[in-house]
C-alpha cells in the first residue's frame, strides 16, 4: 500500500520533501497531486496572512520589535493551524488536475472569501477602543464616531504626528497648540485649506505622553470649545457635519471624508 506524502508540517522548498514526492510521483500520481495541491495550499496561506498584516498599520500604535515578534509568531502559527484543517483549496485543485475533471467550473472556497475581506484596521480599532469608550461616557458621542475620526486624522495609525526625534505626539485628533495651550508641542507639516485651496504649512500640534490622555484632551475640547457638536452628535451624519460646520478642520470635504471613513468595515463593529 502506498504512503501519501504529508507535507503540511514540511517546508515547501525542503529538498528531501521534494525529492518525496518525485518518488511519491513515480508510484502513485495521484497521492502526490494531493500532496503538491496542500503544499500550494500552505504557501498561498503564508503569502495572504503576509499581505494582510502588510495591509495593517505597521507604526504608531504598535510600532516596536517586541510586538512584530508577537505578530510575527501569530502568523506563524495561524499559519499552520490553518495548514491542518485546510481551505478547501487543495482538495479543489486535486479534482481539477485530475484526468478526466479538466473545464469543469471552480468555485472558490468559503475560507478564501473570508480571508480576502478581512478587516483593515481592527488592531487600530481594539487598541484604542477601551480610550473611546471613557470618553464616550463623558461626553456622550458614540465611541465609533471618535474612533472614526482619530483614523481619518492619522490613516489608521499610520501617520501619527511625531516629533523631530520621531517620538509619537500621540496626537489622534490632529488638535493644534494654540495660546492657551502648555503642554508639550510638536512642530509639523500639514495641509490647511485657504478659500478652498490646500496649502502646505508647518503647525504646533499638542503633544501627549499617552493615548489615553489624547482621548480625554479631546473629550474636553468637545464638551468646551465645540459644545455645539455634542448637542448634534445623535448620528454619524450629525457628529461629521457639525464638526464641519464648528470649524475643527479648513476641509470642505471634512464630514464627507469623516462619513466614508464610518462605513468601512472595522468600525462597523463598534457601538
Amino acid at each position: 500500500m502506498s504512503n501519501p506524502v504529508d507535507s503540511t508540517g514540511k517546508f515547501y522548498l525542503d529538498v528531501h520533501s521534494l525529492d518525496a514526492l518525485r518518488l511519491q510521483a513515480a508510484k502513485d500520481p495521484k497521492q502526490a497531486l494531493s500532496a503538491v495541491s496542500r503544499q500550494f495550499e500552505s504557501v498561498l496561506m503564508s503569502m495572504m496572512l503576509k499581505s494582510m498584516r502588510d495591509a495593517t498599520p505597521q507604526e504608531g500604535l504598535f510600532d516596536s520589535e517586541q510586538t512584530k515578534l508577537y505578530m510575527s509568531m501569530l502568523d506563524q502559527q495561524l499559519s499552520q493551524t490553518l495548514s491542518r484543517k485546510g481551505m478547501g483549496l487543495a482538495e479543489i485543485m486535486t479534482r481539477q488536475l485530475s484526468p478526466g475533471q479538466a473545464g469543469q467550473p471552480v468555485q472558490a472556497p468559503a475560507a478564501l472569501k473570508t480571508a480576502q475581506s478581512a478587516p483593515i484596521g481592527s488592531d487600530f480599532i481594539s487598541g484604542l477602543l477601551p480610550h473611546a469608550l471613557e470618553a464616550a461616557k463623558a461626553t456622550g458621542i458614540p465611541a465609533k464616531f471618535m474612533l472614526g475620526q482619530a483614523a481619518l486624522e492619522t490613516g489608521w495609525g499610520k501617520h501619527m504626528i511625531k516629533s523631530a526625534n520621531g517620538r509619537s505626539s500621540h496626537n489622534l485628533f490632529g488638535i493644534k497648540a494654540g495660546k492657551s495651550w502648555t503642554g508639550p508641542v510638536v512642530t509639523a507639516l500639514t495641509t490647511e485649506y485657504v478659500n478652498g485651496v490646500p496649502k502646505k504649512v508647518y503647525q504646533n500640534f499638542r503633544a501627549y505622553d499617552s493615548y489615553a490622555e489624547s482621548f480625554q484632551d479631546y473629550a474636553r475640547l468637545l464638551s468646551s470649545r465645540y459644545a455645539s457638536v455634542v448637542t448634534s452628535a445623535q448620528d454619524a451624519a450629525g457628529f461629521a457635519q457639525g464638526l464641519q460646520s464648528a470649524g475643527y478642520a479648513t476641509d470642505p470635504d471634512y464630514a464627507g471624508k469623516l462619513m466614508r471613513m464610518f462605513a468601512q468595515n472595522p468600525l462597523n463593529a463598534v457601538a
